[in-house]
């Protein structure tokens, strides 16, 4: 706004400045041209004063014009004879431009009458020159009038600097008017998003206080309206979730208790095999249910649980757990001896999925490792194995549900999983803010690795991960409650 008065206030100064001169100088040729008819009706009707009778000289009619005819301000007049400066008006001149010979000169070789500008050390002058011809004189004489146009402009200038300063005052008085109304229209507003503000994903019971009925109540109510619906859906949605899970499990786990039930010496050969098969369909089905479930719990907001986490315990640990999973050579690569703010059970799941993933692509004895590290306040969390690695083309796709790279250390691990584990390892990483890509090792074999944001707990202002529904990847603030560091109960989305 202070701009847009600015340019309201500014335009007609510098347009009455642009007139004021443009006139001037419309003024200044006008004084010029009067001054050409003034000479020449002198010529006319004056007489010699030494002789009574004409003039018979030129240099004589213009001395005597200029003792009669006194310049105006700021105006002068001077002769040139033959090339060389004669008389010169009595008034006092701003400077002596006749005593220039360079100016002289140059006004000595224009051609009949003429009018143009020169520079002085009083700014710009327009002048006019004038040939005067007496017959019987052959001489070179030349009338030359100087309107000194920057010294006539000294009171427009004046004009136009008090009316910038009073502009200027006139600006700063709106500006500190318009902040004033502006921040007691904008309050209503402001409340509205401090409450808003303090309103958690996770506890959606707050509500906005309703008072008035202008555009900011309607704009409350109709937030309020939006707390209702996405109450109702969460709740929903963890109900749902809920139930799901418990119907789902339920049946598996009692088809499972009962093949185990059945006694291994009562079932000929073909039946313990057909009940082991069974067993083991419904460990992957109950395996597939839980990351399915897993990942739909992944869009809600208490997915996360951050606290503070030893980068070299998680790393450690993780390998520890890992080792069950096939028999590798397993190995801890670098860590980082540093806590940071993360979930680190969410970490270790995913690591886990990670460390199965490569399991699935190597053959007994080949090298798994695990890593952190800590670069330019990123958290770097990496899983390398000497397999056959991921093809350029699927290092995106492979993220994606029920997706599965094309490569396998054996044929008959190939096509051996349903493509969810590295979804899920991309699920965790987004919900911290983070990505997850695979790349080439150094010595054969896929890296893949989890980038999070470092955020440690010493460090005050800073923003803290959160669950990615609704704006994924983006932060929470992290804020100091009594004497312990955690996390707003409404961690995500804003």
């Amino acid at each position: 706004m202070l701009l847009l008065v600015g340019a309201a206030m500014a335009a007609p100064t510098i347009g009455i400045t642009v007139v004021w001169q443009a006139q001037l100088d419309r003024q200044i040729d006008d004084r010029l041209e009067r001054e050409v008819d003034k000479v020449r009706r002198f010529a006319r009707t004056a007489h010699d004063p030494a002789t009574g009778g004409p003039f018979q000289d030129g240099a004589t009619l213009l001395t005597q014009f200029m003792t009669v005819n006194l310049p105006n301000r700021d105006e002068t007049f001077f002769s040139i004879v033959d090339g060389r400066a004669d008389r010169r008006s009595s008034a006092p001149a701003p400077v002596l431009l006749d005593r220039d010979p360079e100016v002289v000169r140059r006004l000595s070789n224009l051609p009949g009458p003429t009018v143009g500008w020169l520079d002085s050390p009083a700014g710009r002058v327009r002048y006019g020159v004038m040939p005067v011809r007496v017959a019987g004189d052959r001489r070179d004489v030349r009338l030359v009038v100087l309107e000194f146009r920057d010294r006539q402009l000294r009171e427009e200038r004046r004009m136009i600097e008090i009316l910038l300063v009073t502009s200027f005052g006139a600006l700063v008085c709106a500006g500190f008017a318009g902040w004033l109304v502006a921040g007691r229209i904008l309050a209503p507003v402001r409340l509205v998003r401090q409450t808003a503000a303090r309103i958690g994903e996770s506890d959606l019971t707050q509500r906005l206080d309703v008072q008035g009925d202008d555009d900011v109540a309607a704009l409350a109510h109709t937030f309020n309206h939006m707390l209702d619906r996405l109450e109702s859906a969460f709740t929903a949605q963890r109900r749902f979730l809920d139930e799901v899970g418990h119907e789902l499990r339920t049946p598996i786990t009692v088809v499972r208790g009962h093949l185990e039930l059945m006694r291994d010496d009562g079932l000929d050969e073909e039946r313990a095999s057909t009940r082991a098969l069974l067993v083991d369909e419904l460990d992957r089905m109950s395996r597939i249910v839980g990351d399915l479930l897993l990942l739909a719990k992944a869009e809600r907001p208490d997915f996360l649980t951050v606290g503070e986490t030893n980068l070299t315990d998680l790393i450690v640990d993780s390998v520890a757990k890992a080792r069950a999973l096939g028999h590798r050579h397993w190995r801890v690569a670098a860590v980082a001896e540093e806590v940071v703010l993360v979930d680190g059970q969410r970490l270790a799941q995913g690591l886990i999925q990670l460390a199965a993933n490569a399991v699935r692509h190597t053959l007994d004895g080949d090298l798994i490792e695990m890593g952190s590290a800590v670069r330019e306040g990123r958290v770097l969390l990496w899983v390398r194995d000497t397999g056959p690695g991921v093809g350029p083309v699927d290092r995106e796709r492979i993220f994606g549900r029920f997706v599965q790279s094309g490569r396998a250390a054996s044929p008959e691990r190939a096509g051996t999983g349903i493509g969810l584990g590295l979804a899920i390892v991309k699920e965790i990483a987004q919900a911290h803010g983070g990505t997850v890509w695979v790349e080439d090792a150094e010595t054969g074999g896929a890296r893949f690795v989890m980038d999070l944001p470092a955020y440690h707990p010493w460090q005050k202002g800073h923003h803290a991960p959160d669950s990615h529904s609704g704006g994924r990847g983006r932060n929470r603030l992290l804020r100091r409650e009594g004497t312990a560091w955690q996390w707003l109960r409404d961690r995500r989305g804003r």
